[in-house]
């Protein structure tokens, strides 16, 4: 096959200019790459900043959207000794929303037994991602964590192993999702805006006002706030703010930065990973799926913030 069905993004006027095409070319494994036969693709609010043009060092259009998939290996490139051909792996990489796609073999990990790759996506942008900010944050039993977006994907994945880790978990969301969270274990669910009170660790990601009340709720001196996404907009802090208003800890998040700049960190958080899988903390998705012609209406849903959890296309 040299051509391949994919959503290909072609302006930076958001969603609704993300189209389906049926000749993209099928991409080829380069050294240190695998490529992947796509059975699910993860849908991420990144994606929708991609497309509107406001993601930091996101492609220009047209291309390929999609940077989250599971599926088969069909073919590695040089120097790759793992994952091997017929492996079923989970991962990042450019161009997912489509048939096939290429991703770095080192950060493809295997979907565990008896997951299907449906069940797979999110492993590694939302539970790798929740488990970085609790430790990165320096959680300790006893204390109190307030999860912004807790109905999202890293949302309800922090949810889970804040309680794991014994702690008292505060969570935001929208009015129609608080059973959601509720259900996964927090002990107290506000909407945005609320006064959750004063907290030890805020996990970050919505941004926009809500970024003032994280900043707010945690405590002076000791409070740490781990930054991982900027959703509702972009909001300044300034070193005034922190020497004189704001006497707490600050810390910025990217996976992708993490994996490439602290191998070690990501390695100890893949075999802690592991442990949670086999403890049974860290569950199979149960995500909602759509067909992958429809995921521009999947992206429009998730702008709008009436999704919840973890969306999957399905070529």
């Amino acid at each position: 096959m040299t051509s391949m069905r994919a959503l290909r993004q072609d302006s930076a006027n958001g969603p609704e200019d993300l189209h389906l095409v049926t000749d993209a070319p099928v991409p080829a494994a380069g050294p240190g790459e695998i490529l992947l036969k796509v059975t699910a693709a993860g849908v991420n609010f990144a994606d929708v900043m991609q497309t509107r043009g406001v993601y930091e060092d996101g492609p220009e259009a047209p291309y390929i959207a999609g940077f989250e998939a599971a599926g088969e290996v069909v073919a590695v490139g040089e120097g790759v000794t793992a994952p091997a051909v017929g492996d079923h792996v989970v991962g990042t990489g450019g161009g997912a929303f489509a048939e096939y796609m290429v991703m770095p073999a080192s950060g493809a990990v295997a979907v565990p037994e008896g997951w299907s790759d449906e069940q797979a996506i999110g492993l590694i942008l939302n539970w790798v991602t929740a488990l970085a900010a609790l430790k990165l944050g320096r959680l300790a039993a006893g204390e109190t964590v307030l999860v912004q977006a807790a109905a999202g994907g890293v949302g309800q994945a922090a949810v889970r192993l804040a309680k794991h880790y014994g702690a008292t978990v505060v969570g935001t969301a929208s009015p129609g999702k608080h059973d959601v969270v509720r259900r996964l274990g927090a002990d107290r669910v506000l909407g945005y805006g609320a006064d959750p009170g004063t907290v030890d660790l805020v996990l970050e990601s919505v941004g926009g006002a809500a970024f003032a009340t994280s900043l707010a709720a945690a405590k002076r001196v000791t409070g740490r706030v781990v930054v991982y996404g900027v959703a509702g907009g972009e909001v300044a802090i300034t070193n005034r703010d922190l020497n004189f208003r704001r006497q707490i800890h600050v810390i910025g998040l990217h996976l992708g930065v993490l994996i490439e700049h602290a191998p070690a960190i990501f390695a100890e958080l893949m075999d802690e990973l592991r442990a949670l899988i086999a403890a049974g903390v860290c569950v199979p998705g149960t995500p909602t799926v759509y067909d992958l012609a429809d995921g521009p209406e999947a992206l429009a849903e998730l702008e709008a913030r009436t999704t919840s959890g973890k969306l999957v296309l399905r070529p």
